[in-house]
């Protein structure tokens, strides 16, 4: 794990290519969306053609992917390579999804598609603050630790006191969790200069925009119904250059402002490795001692 730009991808390539016992698995909240590929900096169609990255590519932009989705997909395919004898490698910046695979899983009540195509239609499309004012007065504890514009988690929430006959998630979760039975060792890449990390950032961004960035968002504005509301679009990158395409910035404040969120973003991954518990932190520039410690790790438990 590690925080965004900072090589995860190119690193786990590395890996699979040292070591064909591993199968790779994405731990990130946006690569499991089609059409997304320029903005999330997903591996080219080449590098997944050669390596299967599972969890990349599986939902449409219209679709809501929430972390309970990511759990369950996640422990089946994790099930699945090792059923085949491999060893499962995940790799992504979602610390969230890291969380809840490592502390576990509470008993939530399943998604019901009828009651969360009626709240995020009436209520959230409308207006999101409603959403959020709504999940304040049925869950005030879980309204103070999400935020308001993180609508997925908040749809998810306001979803679950309905589904459950009135129980609130903060409820909820206080309930036994399933953790995973498996020895599990963690990594983290971390910069060994931050303001290169920045730098890198800015020209990656820079890059994507040369790329074809830009059209990619034309391409997503285009689909019937789709917004800036939808998790796909709301994301960083992809939500500023939809409000430049409703021209509600300038080209140049898109750019700004994206870099600006990534570096926050970053920032935000960062405090989290900082207190992450039993994590090996290796900077981005002793990849070879990562990858040594890793042989390590394979060779010990075959």
């Amino acid at each position: 794990m590690g925080p965004t730009a900072v090589g995860k991808s190119s690193l786990a390539l590395k890996i699979k290519k040292k070591f064909p016992e591993i199968e790779l698995l994405s731990v990130d909240s946006k690569l499991v969306y089609k059409g997304l590929d320029i903005g999330t900096d997903k591996p080219n169609k080449k590098d997944l053609k050669e390596n299967l990255h599972r969890l990349i590519n599986i939902k449409s932009p219209k679709e809501i992917y929430s972390a309970v989705d990511f759990y369950k997909d996640s422990v089946k395919e994790i099930k699945n390579i090792l059923k085949f004898g491999k060893i499962p490698l995940l790799v992504g910046g979602t610390m969230f999804y890291f969380k809840l695979l490592l502390n576990g899983f509470a008993y939530l009540p399943p998604s019901n598609p009828l009651i969360r195509k009626y709240i995020f239609e009436e209520i959230c499309l409308k207006k999101k603050k409603k959403l959020f004012d709504i999940l304040k007065k049925i869950d005030p504890d879980s309204s103070k630790k999400i935020h308001m514009n993180d609508i997925q988690r908040v749809l998810r929430a306001v979803e679950i006191f309905f589904v459950s006959g009135g129980f609130s998630r903060s409820k909820l979760i206080k309930s036994i969790h399933v953790k995973l039975p498996y020895k599990i060792f963690q990594f983290g890449l971390i910069p060994y200069r931050k303001d290169i990390l920045y730098n890198k950032i800015e020209k990656r961004f820079y890059n994507m925009l040369n790329n074809g960035f830009e059209e990619e968002v034309r391409n997503l504005y285009k689909i019937k119904n789709l917004n800036s509301s939808f998790p796909s679009i709301n994301s960083i990158g992809y939500r500023q250059m939809w409000f430049y395409l409703k021209n509600k910035c300038t080209y140049q404040e898109m750019i700004d402002n994206t870099i600006k969120s990534t570096r926050k973003l970053v920032k935000h991954q960062l405090t989290w490795l900082n207190n992450w518990k039993d994590i090996i932190l290796i900077n981005d520039n002793q990849i070879d001692i990562l990858i040594n410690k890793i042989k390590k790790v394979i060779e010990y438990n075959k």
